[in-house]
């Protein structure tokens, strides 16, 4: 194992800055991401911001130890936020919302990521479907692309997908984003039950833009 880390191993010109000058960077560009120097400290340096941050924290534990008080957290802020969307408290829940998103997010990079994924996309998808309810569909698409972007093979984030799309006006994105989320999960039935919509809506629309050509007047001939 030593013979392996010693072939692999590559000095490196570094500085280090920052607080506690606990943070690297290129010694010749002083940067954190050098492409010059082809050097990346940012993965270390945020590992090195949590260990300054936790001053208890004497070294990383385990992948498999889970913060339980920061899921509790997050848990608990989530359903705050649930519960205000349900008496149509919209406002309010948004901002349970995001608050839960910016625990989530507290996780140290050492913890599972498959907690992390679950739990901020569970409560992205929540806060897409609040913005959709105050208007704000381009918010409600970002929210879906983004829930789709952590955790691809969730049903849920197409869903939320196509429902911002169909608020937008973009009926053949939407059953598109239900179709690749079916190819995750075919017998889902609220995908199943949404595409069933989206195709009658449009075929309702088709028939209406054929009604509307048939009885269009001809276009005036140019003078």
């Amino acid at each position: 194992m030593q013979a392996r880390i010693d072939a692999d191993f590559c000095p490196v010109n570094l500085a280090v800055g920052g607080p506690g000058h606990a943070f690297a960077f290129c010694n010749e560009h002083k940067r954190e991401k050098c492409d010059e120097c082809s050097l990346d400290f940012t993965a270390l340096n945020r590992i090195s911001k949590v260990l300054l941050t936790n001053p208890n924290l004497r070294c990383p534990p385990p992948p498999n130890v889970v913060q339980q008080k920061l899921s509790q957290a997050v848990t608990n802020t989530k359903e705050e936020g649930n519960n205000l969307y349900k008496v149509n408290k919209r406002k309010e829940a948004l901002a349970k919302y995001n608050l839960a998103a910016s625990i989530a997010v507290q996780r140290p990079l050492w913890e599972s990521s498959a907690v992390f994924r679950e739990e901020l996309s569970t409560v992205i998808s929540n806060r897409s479907t609040t913005l959709l309810e105050l208007g704000d569909y381009l918010g409600a698409l970002a929210d879906a692309e983004t829930v789709i972007a952590i955790r691809r093979n969730w049903p849920k984030g197409h869903f939320r997908k196509a429902k911002a799309l169909v608020a937008l006006g973009q009926l053949e994105e939407a059953i598109e984003s239900i179709s690749l989320g079916l190819q995750f999960e075919p017998n889902n039935a609220e995908l199943n039950g949404y595409m069933a919509e989206l195709q009658k809506l449009a075929e309702t629309r088709g028939s209406a833009a054929s009604t509307s050509e048939d009885t269009a007047p001809d276009a005036p001939s140019p003078e």
